[in-house]
């Protein structure tokens, strides 16, 4: 998307954080925003402040982990702004624990909020973005939990690879209707994620304590809206991955190289020689 100025931005988890970050970068470029979150107080304050920066803004309130919400979000979106050209799918959760220990209500959880609350979010705005046939944008907040498995985090760290790899085949399918898909992929940022039980619904158990990592090590994040203007270069440079913490790349590198190497044993596998199988070619499906 080259032209943002009076096209209009949805997102997920918006009241703070990352959301609300967003929602700054895009309504300074010149976007209307629907803000959706799953807390009154902190949503009308948030359009507040959007508001006071002259920004056109409106709010709706939405538990991603419920489908019919979700749709009727966006319904509400298109009703209020007459179109939507970019959908943030940002809400998110985190929880973790030692193998054995994470209680199923946990893994229902965060499966419903990371995951599902992405693909109610594609499902629902897609048919309103191909409707005006304008082109638009999907950004699908992951995290470097994505890329790489910290011990600890794996329920968190299964969603958001799970958010990669959606996002990744959405980019390929929908790329030739001229809407583009990326993915954010975050390190540490100073945002309220071991604070996400406070919100946590009933039928998973209701507002819990839900710390994945240190306190200390999100305190010691990035702004949030070192983020929300990281992301609006994005989309206007139609990048399919977003990243924010270039120093984690040897991270990245790293795990790449343990799979190369899975590779080069296996080239070297008794078990597998002389096979004469080739692999279909996939080339065309990768980003």
């Amino acid at each position: 998307m080259r032209d943002l100025k009076g096209k209009t931005a949805f997102i997920t988890g918006g009241a703070s954080g990352l959301g609300l970050a967003m929602a700054h970068a895009f309504g300074e470029a010149g976007m209307n925003v629907m803000l959706a979150d799953i807390e009154e107080a902190p949503l009308a304050k948030a359009v507040a402040d959007l508001e006071e920066r002259q920004i056109r803004a409106s709010s709706v309130i939405c538990d991603v982990a419920d489908r019919k919400a979700v749709e009727a979000a966006a319904s509400r979106t298109v009703a209020t702004f007459g179109k939507v050209h970019l959908v943030a799918n940002n809400a998110g959760v985190g929880v973790g624990g030692p193998i054995g220990q994470v209680k199923p209500v946990d893994w229902d959880w965060i499966l419903a909020v990371n995951l599902m609350g992405v693909v109610y979010g594609m499902d629902a705005f897609l048919p309103h973005v191909r409707a005006h046939g304008e082109g638009g944008c999907f950004i699908n907040t992951a995290s470097m939990a994505g890329l790489i498995s910290p011990p600890g985090m794996e329920p968190y760290s299964a969603t958001k690879y799970a958010v990669v790899a959606m996002s990744e085949g959405w980019l390929r399918q929908l790329a030739p209707e001229n809407i583009h898909v990326a993915v954010l992929c975050p390190g540490f940022v100073k945002t309220k994620i071991n604070q996400s039980g406070r919100a946590r619904q009933a039928q998973y158990g209701g507002p819990t304590v839900s710390e994945i990592v240190a306190d200390s090590a999100v305190e010691s994040g990035i702004d949030p809206e070192r983020v929300g203007k990281r992301v609006l270069e994005a989309v206007l440079a139609n990048e399919p991955y977003i990243f924010t913490h270039p120093d984690m790349r040897g991270l990245v590198q790293m795990r790449f190289a343990a799979i190369m190497a899975g590779f080069d044993a296996a080239d070297a596998s008794p078990a597998l020689e002389g096979m004469d199988y080739k692999t279909p070619d996939l080339s065309t499906t990768q980003p």
